[in-house]
């Protein structure tokens, strides 16, 4: 990319294909590498940095908290817990919140949930639904539930008691689960980010919904990457009218600060009890106050109708530029977690985007993907489609290998 010595890591684990350029500083929308160049952050540290960088609230509110109380243990009473939960918990409807570090440990969260549920039922081998291109995280149990087998290689024996279902089929649920007693939740993204931004539709939601109610089941929905308002609803499953019993988050809920959450209704709210489930980290006073100031600010700002407003725009302009492009296949998304869909793999558009000073990411091998901050303005959408559409054309105009 330059011929400036670039960083390497003689003494990480090589586990991140990483493009050769290291970050600096960042503020709103743009992030400066260490060599001085800029870029358009189209990926939002992966859908993480909600309100952008260097925040003139969020930052002296952290700066506060350091100076109190970083991490104190769960051996003791944390307000901001109890502050946050009942936000959460307003916003959702449902009852209780649990916190931890990550999206990996929500979701496992969601799974022990599940068996809990099971257990308390009777269910010996409790079973859960889940869904082809799935990602639910890299632990062994997350990893089992996840429908990606390139990144489950290596990695077996899994972890048994999943059933795989296509996505909006909601006849194939039924098959998949008919006579089958052991079946205790159904556990999906209401639109899957790693497996190439695929959408549940709103009427199939409705159907699961259904179908769990009359099953005893419960409905287990991942917002780790969809949720905290990057669809212009606080979590995208309200665009379908329905409640989960489980919601697992993370990413945007601290704008950078590692927190995680598993949220639940009155269905599995109290399943766990003391012994049953914990945290070194999670729920510290740092990671607290990082995702009450969150919402504040997003409530405060309208960053919910400015991922609505924002990303209608972005994604229509998107589908003005590459419409009528042979090799585009789709625009698809919501809000600002939007994917274009290419013919073909494209991992060299990452490489190729931030050259012209642009992040975003590759998923699914040919779904490029946008995630940026919830504060992208209309004029930095429109800078997005200007510095993305030269790089695909170019690439799409190539012979294929």
């Amino acid at each position: 990319m330059s011929a400036i010595p670039q960083p390497t890591e003689p003494h990480v684990m090589s586990t991140y294909g990483r493009l050769p350029i290291a970050m600096s500083h960042g503020q709103g929308c743009r992030v400066w590498d260490t060599n001085g160049k800029a870029y358009l952050d189209g990926l939002g540290g992966i859908a993480v940095n909600t309100l952008g960088h260097n925040h003139p609230e969020l930052v002296p509110a952290l700066q506060d908290q350091l100076t109190k109380l970083i991490h104190s243990s769960n051996y003791y009473y944390v307000p901001g817990q109890e502050a946050l939960a009942a936000k959460l918990t307003e916003l959702s409807g449902l009852t209780n919140a649990f916190f931890c570090c990550t999206g990996l440990e929500a979701n496992e969260a969601a799974l022990k949930l599940a068996r809990k549920f099971g257990h308390e039922k009777g269910i010996e081998k409790p079973e859960i639904v889940v869904y082809e291109k799935a990602f639910h995280g890299r632990s062994i149990a997350t990893l089992s539930a996840t429908g990606n087998p390139k990144i489950q290689a290596g990695f077996g024996p899994l972890v048994e008691g999943f059933i795989r279902v296509p996505l909006n089929d909601i006849d194939a649920l039924k098959k998949a689960t008919e006579g089958n007693p052991n079946v205790v939740a159904v556990f999906f993204e209401t639109i899957q980010g790693e497996g190439g931004i695929n959408p549940m539709r709103w009427d199939y939601l409705k159907q699961v919904r259904a179908l769990c109610d009359q099953k005893d089941w419960l409905m287990m929905i991942d917002e780790v990457q969809c949720g905290m308002g990057r669809t212009g609803k606080w979590f995208a499953h309200q665009w379908a009218g329905i409640k989960p019993d489980v919601m697992p988050l993370a990413k945007g809920l601290g704008s950078g600060v590692p927190i995680g959450a598993v949220v639940a209704g009155p269905k599995a709210a109290k399943l766990f009890q003391p012994g049953n489930h914990g945290t070194t980290f999670g729920g510290n006073p740092l990671a607290m106050r990082a995702g009450i100031e969150t919402i504040r600010i997003m409530e405060e700002q309208k960053l919910l109708e400015n991922a609505a407003t924002v990303g209608a725009h972005l994604k229509s302009a998107l589908e003005r530029e590459f419409s009528r492009m042979s090799g585009v296949k789709e625009v698809r998304g919501q809000g600002l977690m939007l994917g274009i869909e290419l013919d073909r793999p494209c991992g060299v558009i990452l490489n190729r985007a931030a050259e012209a000073g642009l992040l975003l990411s590759v998923t699914a091998d040919s779904v490029i993907r946008l995630v940026p901050p919830l504060i992208l303005t209309i004029a930095e959408a429109d800078e997005i489609v200007a510095i993305l559409a030269p790089v695909v054309k170019a690439f799409l105009a190539e012979p294929q290998a």
